[in-house]
């Protein structure tokens, strides 16, 4: 297992996260200790949770599975969504901040969490007011990194000015969804986060499946999974060459011995930009054969293939302006606009 320096602390991840979403919603509390202790035996340090995955289980399961162990592991958990029926039960005000802080310290029976996200974007609360909140928390010993998923990258970059220019805590990483199937965040996140020296922790690297191999090109639903279930499922927001990606993913799979799961998450960590990519599993043996996306490297035409074939589709002003950088370096005179 390779470990990565998250953002520009001194934090070190396995550069596979266990990803804890099933916990409680398909997977059993007997399993999920199994699968933990299972991560930590392939040399996984990184488990990643949320309040509200399960109705709150999965941060209960999380807990009893690393009870003994906390201090070899790096544990994060997400707030934001709805915790009760009272209007202060979700978002990100100091009042829920400092409210579900303690639920989840409580259910994962811990006395501090390693990495805090805000889990999605509160239009209606002032960033400063969440981030004053969070540096707080850091200060008095709860937290130790805090971090955000799924913010758009003027509002990241907001946030990130407000803590250095205020000397509050700023986020250490972001957690955007990503896969051969979504690659969006390329065009303008991945460059704000390289820019500010934020990590990038990914999650949905199958798609919600549908990269794992249960799909043929073709189809949109299958029985018995997410998709049929209306789970998790991101498709969506999938690329328009969502078949040729499949295809050529299970091309490579059978020509190099890898299961599509295995080479879609290999993908991923090939990408210079990516700290650690989150695997979740419903099943010990779904998650054996998840984590062997890592410890191997894919083949250059492999990986140009698939890189070739998910392309993001560039927006304006991105497609208009990125050629201008070839006009500048080679010397050549642009002509009058």
């Amino acid at each position: 297992m390779e470990y990565r320096q998250l953002g520009r602390s001194g934090l070190k991840v396995s550069e596979v996260c266990l990803g804890t979403m099933t916990f409680g919603h398909g997977t059993d509390e007997a399993e999920s200790k199994q699968m933990v202790g299972r991560a930590m035996d392939v040399g996984i340090n990184f488990f990643d949770t949320a309040n509200s995955y399960a109705d709150a289980q999965s941060e209960v399961f999380l807990g009893k599975a690393l009870k003994g162990k906390r201090k070899d592991v790096v544990v994060a958990t997400k707030f934001y969504n709805p915790m009760g029926p009272g209007p202060n039960d979700s978002g990100m005000s100091r009042y829920h901040i400092m409210n579900t802080v303690e639920d989840s310290l409580q259910r994962l029976d811990m006395d501090h969490i390693d990495v805090f996200y805000i889990h999605h974007v509160d239009q209606e609360t002032l960033l400063e007011e969440m981030l004053r909140a969070m540096d707080d928390l850091v200060r008095q010993g709860k937290v130790r990194y805090i971090a955000c998923s799924n913010f758009e990258a003027w509002r990241l970059m907001e946030a990130l000015w407000i803590s250095d220019s205020k000397g509050l805590e700023r986020f250490i990483c972001y957690q955007p969804q990503y896969s051969l199937l979504v690659r969006d965040i390329e065009i303008d996140l991945v460059p704000a986060c390289r820019y500010k020296g934020v990590g990038i922790v990914t999650w949905s690297p199958l798609g919600g499946g549908f990269l794992s191999g249960k799909y043929k090109p073709g189809e949109t639903s299958k029985e018995g999974t997410r998709s049929a279930e209306g789970w998790a499922y991101p498709g969506k927001h999938f690329h328009p060459n969502t078949d040729q990606i499949l295809t050529a993913v299970l091309e490579i799979s059978e020509r190099v011995d890898r299961s599509p799961a295995q080479v879609a998450i290999r993908w991923i960590l090939e990408q210079p930009h990516i700290t650690s990519v989150l695997v979740g599993s419903r099943t010990v043996a779904h998650f054996d054969d998840n984590v062997r996306g890592s410890g191997w490297k894919m083949d250059e035409a492999d990986l140009a293939r698939l890189n070739e074939l998910s392309a993001p589709i560039d927006k304006y002003p991105e497609r208009m302006e990125r050629p201008r950088d070839e006009v500048r370096l080679s010397a050549i005179q642009m002509p009058s606009l």
